[in-house]
């Protein structure tokens, strides 16, 4: 079992930066495939980027070259730094967990969920 607790949302303007954390607890923490997703009002969960147990890292074509993802394993913690942000990465941003071998982006193959927290970007 793992648990996720996400922080770090807020209000920011067009073109500016945030970092979110994501803290888990519980067990083998440093095995774990982390992603991050987000979800728009009345949209489906959609892939932000992941890192992998063996820290290779992936992205989707909407931010890649913005945002960055990264793990501290002694922590145990992720973090998704943003940048250049846009009106249209506005959503709840929620970390998840995954055992499997391979990172996916399919958010049905992660296990595990934090509560997720609300990034807002105004135009």
């Amino acid at each position: 079992q793992v648990q996720l607790v996400e922080s770090g949302g807020g209000l920011v303007q067009a073109g500016g930066s945030l970092r979110l954390s994501c803290a888990a607890s519980g067990r083998a923490f440093s095995s774990y495939n982390m992603g991050w997703f987000r979800q728009a009002p009345g949209q489906e969960r959609e892939f932000v980027g992941a890192i992998s147990w063996s820290r290779g890292t992936h992205y989707s074509d909407s931010v890649k070259g913005r945002f960055t993802i990264s793990r501290d394993n002694t922590n145990d913690t992720v973090d998704l730094q943003m940048n250049s942000l846009k009106s249209e990465d506005t959503g709840i941003y929620y970390c998840a967990a995954d055992l499997s071998h391979f990172v996916s982006t399919n958010p049905n193959l992660y296990e595990y969920w934090g509560q997720g927290t609300q990034v807002t970007v105004s135009s």
